[in-house]
């Protein structure tokens, strides 16, 4: 049935602007939502014992009925990772290609949701109906194999998603990208198209990741006498390969570490994504049956994370692998930005425990430079560029490469988390705005860990915790015992006697005022205990630790 709104179509970005992670986007028309992507984002230093972010999808909840489907690009954390967190909530069906379903699939039986999440693995070239949309999936290339664009054909025109890609004419694994179909797509028309924008402010084009395969092989041949270690993302796998194809070549036997790691691994190899000759995988136990020189050793913690693999070898903290002198460690990634600090920092551990550190030239990325992002614009030749996938600078970089190209500014929409973006043939506007944010993953616990929490974690991290303990005469509210206090982080008690018997000598006061001023109720006594105490150390110290005072009762 006709509706008169039947010439828009929404665009939701729920995550995954002004950062690179979390990304999740609803595609809107009339009452029927289509949902591209669904991923977690890594926790910020200030977000202490934190360990992962998840989007707010509060917007998708709410509008349950409408929602038809998710489809999936690949199979990275920042796409997949949420998906057993929000699928508690909203139980729609999955599609993705065959490794990104792999993938899914090891991450819901881990959460025990295999039988109640509905999944439909999708082929290239292949659509699905989704309500009024459909939705086809399109062979694109990245750092990790069965990668797809998507095409939603909605009544108000084309919109197209690139998810992340690059173009590699000679891919490790699969067929290079499908450009012959993103140019019959701008022949039909596209409406829009959201590119990925990690590299727009990359000149040129991205290297295959074919030519990390040769380095291997040098690296390989130059350091025949000493153990190899090699420090990767564990999702990608085209890389581990290459490793595994050295490997074979130069008569080494290969080890994995790191629990994603092995879990990827497993999973392609079952998938037949990854292509390991019989006996050339072996237990890390075995390692000791070989001498140094016929073992690589494939891990985690490229980005120096304190508990992936490698960060735990480089400080004597991994139970079964010990960095010893002359192994060669290779770190075949490049810093994410923000960690290069924890990167420095294993390097540094490595180089002191004898090892030869090779950083360079082991890593091709496997997102589009700036020609391959035009390449794309003009195949496709959308009304809208939406960019996605980056930091602000990177959508502003690319809405420049955009713009070289003659489009108008008014038809490159740089949004924002949140907001909708409403495209017809005539117009294409922000309109509105939904709830977004980010919800804190803390063990078991989502959600339960918000600002005030993570506040505090910080003050009891920089400035320690006082715990001041009293007892109280049940009837006449009179001081009989204490106060005594417990301190940690904050000072070492024996040092500092005189300190704490001023702070006690202080909390008698305060106590004293409230019994001059007949006040009874427990929490204003605190209160005053904490404001008192709180001044006293601010004065004395420079210092604001956090003041717990408890009251105990006893009746005489």
């Amino acid at each position: 049935m006709k509706n008169s709104n039947n010439d828009c179509v929404k665009i939701i970005p729920l995550g995954g602007l002004e950062q690179i992670g979390m990304n999740i986007t609803a595609v809107q028309y009339d009452d029927n939502i289509v949902v591209i992507d669904c991923g977690l984002s890594f926790p910020e230093e200030e977000m202490l014992g934190i360990d992962l972010v998840i989007p707010d999808v509060t917007f998708l909840k709410e509008s349950i009925e409408k929602v038809k489907g998710f489809v999936i690009t690949h199979g990275h954390e920042d796409h997949i990772g949420a998906i057993p967190y929000v699928f508690k909530d909203i139980n729609v069906p999955i599609y993705a290609t065959k490794l990104t379903m792999g993938l899914i699939e090891s991450k819901l039986k881990e959460h025990g949701m295999l039988k109640t999440v509905k999944r439909k693995v999708v082929k290239y070239g292949q659509s699905i109906n989704l309500g009024q949309m459909r939705v086809e999936f399109i062979r694109t290339n990245h750092s990790i194999a069965d990668a797809a664009a998507l095409a939603i054909f909605t009544p108000a025109g084309i919109v197209m998603h690139t998810g992340d890609f690059k173009v590699d004419y000679t891919p490790v694994y699969g067929q290079p990208i499908d450009l012959q179909r993103f140019g019959e797509l701008g022949r039909k028309g596209v409406l829009a198209l959201m590119c990925d924008s990690t590299n727009a402010l990359r000149a040129g084009f991205t290297m295959s990741e074919r030519t990390v395969g040769a380095t291997f092989d040098k690296i390989f041949s130059d350091n025949k006498n000493s153990r190899l270690i090699i420090a990767t993302f564990a999702s990608n796998v085209d890389r581990v390969q290459q490793i595994i194809n050295s490997a074979v070549a130069y008569g080494r036997k290969v080890c994995v570490e790191g629990r994603s790691m092995v879990n990827v691994i497993e999973v392609a190899e079952n998938l037949e994504y990854l292509k390991i000759p019989e006996g050339v995988l072996i237990d890390t136990e075995a390692m000791k049956d070989y001498t140094p020189e016929q073992i690589v050793l494939i891990t985690t913690g490229s980005q120096g994370e304190s508990m992936a693999a490698l960060s735990r070898m480089a400080a004597n903290l991994h139970r079964k692998v010990s960095i010893m002198p002359g192994d060669t460690v290779v770190f075949s990634s490049t810093p994410i930005p923000g960690n290069e600090k924890s990167v420095a920092k294993v390097i540094n551990e490595l180089g002191m425990k004898g090892a030869k550190v090779i950083f360079q030239d082991t890593h091709v990325s496997g997102h589009a430079c700036q020609e391959e992002i035009k390449l794309v614009y003009a195949l496709t030749k959308p009304k809208y560029a939406i960019p996605v996938h980056g930091e602000y600078r990177h959508l502003v970089a690319q809405k420049e490469i955009v713009m070289s190209l003659g489009y108008d500014k008014e038809n490159v929409i740089i949004a924002k988390s949140g907001d909708v973006i409403q495209l017809s043939q005539d117009k294409g506007e922000i309109t509105d705005k939904v709830p977004t944010g980010s919800i804190l993953v803390d063990g078991l616990g989502v959600g339960d860990v918000g600002n005030i929490v993570l506040r505090d974690r910080q003050n009891l991290a920089e400035n320690g915790i006082i715990i001041v303990v009293l007892t109280l005469e049940k009837y006449s509210g009179q001081l009989v015992a204490g106060p005594d206090i417990v301190t940690r982080g904050f000072v070492y008690v024996r040092e500092a006697e005189e300190l704490l018997d001023e702070a006690k000598a202080i909390v008698e006061d305060s106590v004293q005022l409230c019994m001059d001023k007949n006040i009874s109720d427990w929490s204003k006594i605190k209160n005053t205990i904490r404001d008192d105490l709180s001044e006293y150390l601010w004065k004395k110290m420079k210092r604001n630790p956090v003041i717990l005072p408890i009251i105990m009762e006893a009746q005489l």
